[in-house]
């Protein structure tokens, strides 16, 4: 295309709505306009729908992605002097294996400069999970986000005002405009991010099965196979892990609970309820530590990342994370007395049989209605809103056993993720069927 030739955004809209491709130049003309809002939200959110529908040609997922990353500032990691390797999920309930195998993987001597987001749809945030510690700043600049890797060798926070402006942008307007599941769209999100942060590896913890946006196995495979063949091509190493995500991960969901969940794991008093968890962790470590070059293969990475959490070295990671982010971590002393929701609720199985969780995404929306997540952009999250799992997949209860416990600000909230509670889990005569956590690697190697 001639550079000197006007782009109008609605000739993208109609060609994309009927099949077409744009070029590089127009899709950077339309991450330009989203990065400093100079396209309307309402032409935005057409263009999101029609690639949601269509999808997107591998030259324009390139250009996409590379356009995003470069919509602001980038992050320089050669000053770290370290091997520098992140993880990412692609979301699930009760997900937050990022607490855990950020100091795990610093402890082995990597740094890991994680950039995260916040509740998206039925999926919790990271961001307002840390939010709940006192003092925690999610928010540096990048001078401030390379200082805290220089002290603890690992940082979570979230997008800074100048690092990739057009995904924030999009990612807002897709959480209200019905566009979340694209592959496309979730492959420039993460990957703009992440490349943005100077990464050389990348793990990415691809979710499928009811409580994934991907539910198909066969769509997570194709998002995956994206985001490997994307990473490799910008030069950073990527494996993508493709795990289940048909019941809620650990034993809580919701946003201080889940921080609690972790710093027992990092204290050394995992819950059994947290074992699925700790097993996530483990191979999610393992694989950074064998791209981040500490290991000869995933395997003996798991088992350095075991050793590193056992000997307490990865909960020291934490606290000096905690602390050069500004936390008070006197509330790690005593996590659970931190935790004080106003209402709680039992929530019991009507009728003897196994227990199944038949819809996680529905889950995920109690534990939103619960007031852990939020319906619009800028809405407040609880604390200590959420739901406490008693049970796995397959365990056989009693009429009147608890399933779970409820934990909310009011009644009314109770009503509503009780409500949806009744739909999201079942009991069955027969033993339910369970997907391996681990279904699928997709790698190229190191």
């Amino acid at each position: 295309m001639n550079s000197h030739t006007p782009i109008h955004m609605i000739d993208l809209i109609l060609r994309k709505r009927d099949g077409g491709e744009l070029s590089a130049d127009e899709i950077q003309f339309l991450v330009s306009g989203a990065a400093n809002q100079s396209i309307d939200d309402s032409q935005l959110a057409a263009w999101l729908m029609a690639t949601w529908i269509r999808g997107l040609s591998a030259a324009e997922l390139n250009a996409l992605t590379t356009a995003m990353r470069y919509s602001g500032e980038t992050f320089d990691s050669s000053y770290l002097g370290k091997t520098t390797v992140d993880k990412h999920s692609s979301g699930g309930v009760g997900d937050k294996t990022s607490f855990l195998v950020a100091p795990i993987v610093a402890a082995a001597g990597i740094a890991v400069p994680m950039i995260s987001g916040r509740a998206l749809g039925h999926t919790g945030g990271t961001l307002d999970k840390l939010e709940t510690i006192p003092g925690y700043k999610t928010h540096l600049s990048l001078a401030e986000f390379e200082r805290v890797l220089k002290i603890a060798g690992c940082s979570i926070v979230g997008q800074t005002t100048n690092l990739v402006p057009a995904d924030r942008v999009l990612y807002s307007l897709r959480d209200h405009t019905g566009t979340v599941e694209s592959p496309y769209l979730i492959c420039a999100s993460i990957m703009s991010k992440k490349l943005a942060a100077g990464l050389n590896a990348l793990v990415l913890d691809v979710k499928t099965g009811t409580g994934a946006f991907l539910r198909d196995q066969n769509d997570a495979v194709l998002l995956a196979n994206l985001m490997v063949q994307t990473g490799e091509a910008a030069g950073t190493h990527t494996a993508a892990i493709l795990t289940s995500m048909d019941e809620p991960l650990g034993r809580f969901s919701g946003n201080w609970i889940e921080v609690w969940e972790c710093v027992d794991i990092l204290q050394g008093h995992a819950h059994p309820m947290s074992a699925d968890l700790i097993e996530l962790t483990h191979i999610l470590a393992g694989w950074m530590i064998y791209l981040g070059g500490k290991a000869a293969n995933a395997n003996e990475g798991r088992v350095i990342s075991e050793g590193l959490l056992e000997s307490g070295a990865a909960y020291d990671r934490f606290l000096k994370m905690m602390d050069a982010h500004g936390a008070d971590v006197r509330v790690f002393i005593d996590p659970a007395s931190q935790h004080q929701p106003t209402v709680t609720r039992i929530f019991k199985a009507a009728h003897d049989g196994y227990f199944h969780c038949a819809n996680c995404t529905d889950a995920g929306w109690a534990v939103q209605r619960l007031g852990a997540g939020r319906s619009h952009v800028g809405e407040p999250v609880s604390a200590h809103a959420g739901l406490e799992m008693h049970v796995k997949a397959g365990a056989l209860l009693k009429e009147g056993d608890a399933i779970c416990t409820l934990y909310a600000d009011n009644e009314s909230q109770l009503h509503q993720a009780e409500k949806i509670l009744r739909r999201a889990f079942a009991l069955t005569e027969k033993m339910p069927y369970r997907h391996p956590l681990i279904r699928e690697v997709i790698s190229r190697g190191r």
